[in-house]
């Protein structure tokens, strides 16, 4: 599940990138996310590999699963190289080799995050639609939220940059929100039966009061705070939005893997 987060966390991040006004952010921030996303790549490398049993034998479905995570290691590899040469872009100024990178761990990000959402078995196209989406939906919440955080943070450093590029992750924060609120009820509506033990209404309760319902507090607070031109109280802000996303996410997670439908 650590591997999971972290190449959802490289994947929204990078997507945020695109949607962020870079030409009003200084170089510095961009090699800070590179070596971020640096890190993520050798976490998710280290923990994705699943080593063989201990006979050496596998059967041939145990063999596709193996074969998938010796390919997602190598990828997570590729993606931390290419965060390397990123970070030293942007430390020289290189905004065009350093967008180049960024376009680079997108497309990597991308294919590690929807290959292994990809269902073993056939299921309608309704169904996959819907996984895909909200795995890419998931990955743009907590990039934004992350992204947005230490956009915050990095207005301690360049305290003569605009405003205008933490509104703009502010926005995207809430449509993320948004988007994987409707996702997520969509989810709920296709399950047939919810259970009812006290673990799933934790979890439920979970998912909705923290991932989702405060994450759209926190934007709100945000945006009055940013009216102020607060940045370091908004930044504080964030960081709460940061720990909902992610403890929304991960019961979000566990939910998913017991009714087979994103939630």
């Amino acid at each position: 599940m650590i591997a999971q987060f972290a190449i959802r966390l490289i994947c929204g991040m990078s997507l945020v990138w695109w949607l962020a006004p870079r030409k009003q952010i200084t170089d510095g921030f961009f090699r800070i996310q590179m070596l971020i996303v640096l890190g993520l790549a050798v976490l998710a490398a280290l923990l994705g590999f699943e080593p063989l049993r201990e006979t050496g034998e596998t059967s041939p479905s145990e063999a596709d699963v193996l074969l998938g995570s010796v390919t997602d290691t190598w990828l997570c590899t590729a993606t931390a190289v290419v965060a390397f040469f990123g970070s030293i872009a942007w430390a020289l100024g290189r905004r065009r080799l350093g967008t180049s990178c960024i376009a680079a761990v997108t497309g990597l990000s991308l294919v590690l995050l929807i290959g292994p959402a990809w269902p073993p078995s056939p299921i309608s196209s309704a169904h996959l639609l819907l996984v895909i989406t909200s795995e890419l939906a998931t990955a743009l919440l907590l990039g934004a939220a992350m992204v947005s955080m230490l956009l915050g943070h990095w207005y301690l450093t360049a305290t003569g940059m605009s405003l205008a590029p933490l509104w703009r992750l502010n926005t995207v924060f809430g449509i993320a929100t948004l988007l994987r609120i409707v996702l997520a009820t969509t989810g709920l509506w296709l399950v047939d039966k919810l259970p009812g033990t006290d673990y799933h209404v934790t979890l439920l309760a979970l998912r909705w009061l923290v991932g989702l319902l405060g994450p759209l507090v926190v934007v709100g607070m945000v945006w009055r705070i940013l009216k102020y031109r607060n940045t370091q109280a908004a930044t504080g802000v964030l960081y709460t939005g940061v720990l909902l996303t992610v403890t929304g996410e991960l019961a979000a997670t566990l939910l998913s893997r017991e009714l087979s439908l994103p939630v």
